[in-house]
């Protein structure tokens, strides 16, 4: 037990974002879970967010706008007819607990196999292989028996020019598909070191046309992909994730110019926020948000585990406006009423995380269950 949150606590005011009045401001980070039906959001996903509903506003999972988008076996999707009905269901059940749902858009690019991908191979910026493994499938064929093996990347094949106005279309149309079966919005995932920051990053993005090379090319692609759903949606229903310096996912970036051009660009079109993955001591931090005209949210990624009174100050002293927070999100649906009681919390089952069943997942206790 610890003391009760104060009611004039910075993490508990109100927040606009876009065309949403939030009630607080400690929100869900995207967390990839691995339960979807092969890429169809299910029912056990739909309860997963529902009992989060509390969440000043959720950010979904990373999903695919395209099939060749796919990252890991069992990640939902955000193209199909079938998903748009499971995604549906999920925004049902959050606005039925007065939450508000944004569905992450997540194009893999290269972080991903040819198991997953039915035999195609992943395309990125360059054909620039990561180090490393991924889980997969064991069998590129979905029609044969086939279990979650650990398989090497392989060498992606870089897009053609003639292919990138249809991946930009892909994001679009997966915005679109998001929107109309009842989320909030969209985010575009532009961190981590998917397809997004396969393009902004200069170690992994050799191309020499016009999305390779200097800042703006290399920041051409995310405003293509921005500009084509804004138009789509609306940009107050559309926030961008950029995570400047990150190496996840074998990413190598040099420096982070290609971030001051990119929000720039990005500033005019009056999206609902920028989501930032960065600790208050790295010099980005402070810039971004000083160039950035709009709702500023943070993300501390896994530097420490995210605690009321560091997520508190981070607000009270104006590094951002609202914070996304993870792992306890995961093992506590009520997060915040816990800190607002100064309640104890339950600890997150690190074997659960990735795949699996409602183990884990939505059977975390909430604070009446555990009294």
């Amino acid at each position: 037990m610890s003391t009760p949150l104060p009611d004039d606590s910075p993490l508990l005011a109100p927040l606009r974002v876009g065309r949403l009045e939030l009630p607080h401001r400690v929100l869900m980070a995207p967390l990839t879970r691995n339960r979807a039906d092969g890429d169809v959001p299910n029912e056990m996903q739909a309860e997963y967010y529902a009992q989060r509903a509390s969440a000043g506003l959720i950010f979904s999972e990373g999903s695919q706008p395209q099939r060749m988008g796919q990252a890991y076996p069992n990640v939902p999707g955000v193209h199909s007819v079938e998903q748009k009905a499971g995604w549906a269901r999920i925004a049902r059940r959050v606005h039925d607990g007065q939450g508000h749902l944004f569905v992450q858009l997540m194009h893999s690019g290269r972080i991903s196999h040819p198991h997953t991908l039915d035999g195609a191979t992943p395309v990125a910026p360059s054909a620039v292989r990561p180090e490393g493994s991924i889980v997969t499938w064991s069998s590129p064929d979905p029609d044969t028996q086939r279990e979650l093996t650990t398989l090497d990347y392989v060498t992606p094949r870089a897009l053609e020019l003639a292919e990138i106005p249809d991946v930009v279309a892909g994001y679009a149309h997966a915005a679109r598909l998001a929107v109309d079966a009842g989320a909030d919005g969209v985010e575009l995932h532009g961190a981590n070191g998917y397809l997004i920051h396969q393009f902004l990053a200069d170690g992994i993005n050799r191309r020499t046309d016009r999305y390779g090379g200097t800042a703006a090319n290399r920041a051409r692609f995310a405003v293509e992909v921005a500009r084509a759903c804004a138009e789509e949606i609306g940009a107050d229903r559309l926030g961008i994730r950029v995570s400047p310096l990150n190496p996840f996912n074998g990413i190598v970036e040099n420096d982070d110019e290609v971030y001051d051009v990119l929000v720039d660009a990005l500033a005019p079109m009056g999206l609902a926020y920028l989501h930032v993955v960065g600790t208050r001591n790295q010099d980005f931090v402070p810039r971004l948000r000083k160039a950035w005209p709009g709702i500023y949210v943070l993300n501390t990624n896994f530097e420490e585990y995210s605690t009321r009174e560091d997520m508190a100050a981070l607000i009270a002293d104006g590094v951002a406006d609202a914070v996304t927070v993870g792992r306890p999100w995961i093992a506590n649906p009520d997060l915040v009423r816990r800190w607002r009681e100064g309640a104890a919390e339950n600890e997150p089952d690190q074997s659960s995380m990735y795949g699996g069943d409602h183990r884990g997942y939505t059977d975390y206790p909430f604070l009446h269950d555990a009294a």
